[in-house]
């Protein structure tokens, strides 16, 4: 399909658009016609959304011939909840169905995420269950060609291999990457599975966008998660929006915030480009890339020099802000300026415009997390919210934007390398645990694994996979390297080095694909043979729930039976789990339907064990009757406000403390005092001791709850601290027996925390917020030069870390690459970012011709200065090379959106390889519609020192003519 843009000219757009578009309008306006059904059949449902939502219910109402709920028509027609595959804003989506096929989709009036909008790329979301450029069969290479076989045979040849290599090379050879596509149960399911297999070698998506948001939160907070919602923007007075650009990375986030600004909220954005959501800011700051932490520590210089701070919260509910004000003093405005190219006048008007419009939000995304140096960055960012006093409170908080539709969930329940579901860990005492809730005996589990060492050593990352099949075996810390490799729905080319995957993927014995989209993994990696595709289904053919960035939990119905020979993720694991002898295991509380494990069962298992982040109140029934209920829930404060979920927040944000039976309505703000933590209040959480050093951790006395017994901190509790309490009796001898030796978080009774909660306390503590993170290589953040920076000058006045031996089980390198000087040859400062139209590695959304017809072309922006030097002009085409040697041809797009210096590429795109179109190499059928040089190829090397984050928003390039 060769798609081109319309014309510009009069003639040509009355032609194309008036001609269509006007005679069903002229129709429309002959015919009776209620406004609802006006804007459904003109398509401008998504601009009306927000307005909609608050009229007279009689301006809305159904059409005449439409039948109530679930029967919008036809006795054959059903309506189906479901949400947006993409971003996780979380919109809803209702789907009609006629005679099992999904005919068309409503805009979802009732939600109170999306209130009726959706952005492009929702707005099309039917095309993806419905698409015709999906895997429809499992395929094998053969000779460079995709044959079809058999799922038979694609099971059997796949299976034997798998358990070839572990045999020879031990369970930690084969690499598992998870998907953040997966809903919350396949999720959970996945990191059992690699479990039992025995490697904690499987990771996921959120390893390299939002990693290092949840490790700097936790260590500051307690949890690693967004502490308000996109709904709460209404109550802000102020808003900073550095290293995010939700106008096209979370379009109808931006509803919510436009909301405040109609109410009088100052807006700041902070971007090294002047990106969609800049052009809404009251004040706009172009910051050199990489120089984050600098930017943040002059906004506190200000605030510390002027007394803004919040002296009564810091001494209150924080420890060690001291040090962080120590820090702070270094940087005076001149060095701040020197450092991040922004003028003095323009961090205090931030700084001023943050502190004397409280409550103030601070949004950060990935232009703050994909950095070397990306959890001190979220730190920074975490500790000027609690400088300002903006953490548990309404228009406050540290609203983290997440990229894909279960991100949050899956990193929360899913297939993480340094912990089980949950976050428990890799102890000892997390094993038995999860035994325990499997049925499984401890020792059986230990006996999968190469050793109790790897079983309780942190696997290695995505980030890293490649290296753990290129770099010499003495040098990796692990017995063997990866010999097979296992995408299940994760696209390669949202990852950095991608020539360096490239030879890993040509070394390995085997390669699988589990995906609807045979994704780019399928075109890049130059094999022959030891390929397989294996079509799995999307999320709009199986139920299930998935985690919205706000924490709220929606439940998906299944809108279509799978379709082609798909199978569900939950459907494949089962059928390897009996290919490798524990399905049994796998699935011994959960009933299997013909092969397919049941959602809800697994649901509930994560229901029985995820204590630790309030996963166990959101049973499949209340998150049904949610989904049900939409419209009673309150689009600001999410809190339904009658009917049956009444007094319940929407989606049940976890922590949903307890067991369902607790009815606890979910927790909409973390670290809110205002609230009992029955009604969802929290403190912070007692997640590091007693005290540090002879200082108390514990927050002061009356820094509490509200209807807290306990007027002081106090530490997190055991069995120990019941009985001490003298509580221990208000257990039933059923919860005594259970709870017996445990903690609230492996007392599966669920009595600990029933007990905690009815005397008013938080199950986990009630702590001060650390500054000071003693376990981080930064205690306090430091600002470090990039490793690829231009300013050399600077690098030797902040160096990065020194090489890493062991680190996630691979050498990592920091000095060696920051002490050669590119900068000479390569002149560019390069940057990435998304675009509204297309979504992660875009593989699904560039094959939906509505989406695709959009945006065609894989591009760099260019400044009109660095065009004139070059040359050249918009559309032409032009080489972008970077010092990895890769080589991206691409369009230029000559725009002030960038400034003199710099450049800008979005990673949506793949298909292409250094100038190449690989489309012959997809399966017949199955490339996406538009192809192009994936940003990814020409990325340098460069990792976060925390959570082996990959470096993706500053390095350095150069841009010639073709």
């Amino acid at each position: 399909m060769t798609l081109v843009k319309k014309s510009s000219s009069t003639n040509n757009a009355n032609h194309a658009q008036g001609g269509s578009l006007r005679k069903g309008l002229n129709r429309i306006a002959t015919a009776t016609i209620n406004r609802r059904g006006f804007l459904i059949r003109a398509g401008v449902t998504a601009g009306a959304g927000l307005m909609a939502r608050h009229l007279p219910f009689n301006v809305i109402e159904p059409a005449a011939a439409a039948e109530p709920v679930n029967t919008v028509g036809p006795a054959n027609t059903e309506l189906k909840h479901t949400v947006c595959s993409h971003c996780s804003v979380g919109c809803s989506v209702d789907a009609i169905v006629h005679n099992g096929v999904w005919v068309r989709q409503e805009t979802a009036f009732d939600s109170p995420l999306n209130m009726g909008a959706h952005c492009a790329k929702g707005a099309s979301v039917r095309e993806h269950g419905h698409g015709e450029h999906r895997l429809r069969y499992p395929m094998k290479l053969v000779n460079g060609k995709y044959q079809r076989i058999s799922w038979d045979q694609a099971l059997n040849e796949v299976g034997d291999k798998l358990l070839q290599l572990r045999q020879q090379a031990g369970p930690d050879s084969i690499f598992w990457i998870g998907s953040s596509k997966h809903n919350n149960e396949q999720a959970y399911l996945m990191r059992k599975f690699v479990s039992m297999w025995g490697s904690n070698n499987t990771d996921h998506q959120a390893r390299i966008c939002h990693s290092t948001t949840v490790a700097g939160v936790a260590q500051t907070y307690g949890y690693g998660a967004m502490t308000n919602s996109f709904n709460d923007l209404h109550n802000s007075k102020a808003v900073l929006f550095i290293g995010s650009n939700p106008s096209e990375a979370h379009p109808i986030s931006m509803l919510h915030f436009l909301h405040a600004k109609e109410l009088g909220a100052k807006m700041i954005v902070v971007d090294p480009r002047f990106t969609r959501t800049a052009r809404f800011a009251h004040h706009y700051v172009r910051i050199r890339p990489g120089t984050d932490i600098a930017f943040v520590w002059g906004l506190l210089w200000h605030i510390f020099e002027n007394g803004w701070e919040d002296k009564e919260f810091i001494a209150a509910r924080t420890y060690g802000m001291e040090e962080v004000r120590r820090e702070v003093a270094k940087w005076t405005p001149q060095k701040v300026s020197d450092v991040t190219g922004v003028p003095e006048a323009a961090v205090r008007q931030a700084a001023e415009m943050l502190a004397k419009n409280r409550p103030s939000s601070v949004v950060w995304c990935m232009g703050i997390t994909q950095h070397h140096v990306g959890t001190a960055n979220v730190r920074s960012l975490s500790i000027l919210q609690l400088a300002l006093g903006n953490i548990g409170t309404a228009g406050g908080g540290a609203n983290i934007y997440r990229g894909h539709d279960n991100v949050q969930g899956a990193t929360d329940v899913g297939p993480n390398p340094d912990s089980l579901p949950g976050y428990y860990g890799l102890a000892e005492g997390a094993w038995k645990h999860f035994a325990k809730v499997w049925g499984v005996d401890y020792e059986w589990l230990l006996s999968r694994y190469g050793s109790k060492e790897l079983m309780e050593k942190p696997g290695t990352t995505v980030s890293r996979w490649f290296d753990g099949v290129l770099e010499k075996n003495d040098y990796v810390d692990q017995p063997s390297n990866f010999r097979a490799v296992v995408y299940w729905g994760h696209a390669p080319n949202s990852q950095t080095r991608l020539p360096d995957m490239k030879a890993a993927m040509q070394k390995l014995d085997m390669l699988v694909v589990i995906d609807p989209y045979p994704t780019m993994t399928a075109a890049m990696h130059g094999r022959k043979d030891g390929v397989y595709l294996l079509p799995a289904t999307t999320q709009f053919e199986t139920q299930g729930s998935c985690t919205a960035s706000n924490r709220s939990i929606q439940w998906r119905e299944r809108v279509i039976q799978p379709l082609f020979e798909c199978k569900t993720d939950h459907e494949i694991m089962y059928l390897f789990a009996k290919k490798f002898g524990f399905a049994d295991e796998l699935c011994r509380n959960i009933k299997v339907v013909n092969n397919e494990p049941v959602i809800e069962d697994i649901l509930r298992e994560i229901n029985r064990s995820c204590w630790t982040i309030g996963y166990t109140g959101c049973s499949p029934e209340r998150l049904k009757l949610h989904m049900h209920n939409k419209h009673t829930f309150n689009p600001t404060t999410l809190r339904a406000e009658h009917g049956p979920c009444k007094g319940d927040y929407y989606g049940l944000p976890w922590p949903c403390w307890g067991t369902p039976e607790m009815k606890h309505p979910g927790t909409p703000i973390l670290y809110d005092l205002s609230k009992p933590i029955s009604e969802g209040g929290l403190p912070f959480r007692a997640n590091w001791g007693v005290e540090y050093k002879g200082e108390s951790l514990l927050a002061a006395d009356g820094s509490t709850n509200m209807d807290s017994e306990i007027d002081t901190g106090y530490p997190e509790f055991d069995h120990i601290f019941l009985k001490r309490l003298g509580w221990w009796a208000e257990l039933t001898p059923e919860e005594q027996a259970a709870a017996e030796g445990k903690n609230w978080k492996t007392d599966l009774s669920g009595g600990i925390i029933r007990v905690a909660i009815k005397h008013g306390c938080a199950p986990y503590g009630n702590a001060r917020a650390r500054c000071h993170v003693w376990n981080f290589p930064d205690p306090v953040p430091v600002h470090r030069e990039p490793l690829m920076s231009p300013r050399r000058d600077l690098v030797k006045q902040y160096p990065t870390y020194d090489d890493k031996a062991a680190f996630w089980r691979l050498p990592t390198l920091y000095k060696s690459v920051q002490a050669k000087d590119f900068s000479q040859d390569y002149p560019l400062i390069m940057t990435s970012g998304r675009l509204v139209e297309y979504e992660g590695g875009g593989d699904e959304t560039r094959s939906n011709p509505w989406l695709a017809e959009l945006q065609q072309a894989m591009f760099v922006e260019i400044s009109p200065q660095d065009a004139m030097q070059i040359g050249v002009q918009t559309k032409e085409f032009v080489w972008v090379e970077t010092p990895s040697g890769a080589r991206l041809k691409v369009h230029a797009m000559v725009t002030p959106r960038v400034p003199q210096g710099t450049v800008w590429m979005p990673y949506h795109f793949g298909g292409w390889w250094m100038g190449e179109d690989l489309r012959k190499n997809y399966p017949d059928g199955a490339a996406p519609i538009v192809l192009g040089e994936a940003a990814n190829t020409g990325w340098t090397y460069g990792y976060d020192a925390v959570t082996m984050m990959q470096e993706t928003k500053v390095s350095l390039c150069r841009v010639v003519r073709v």
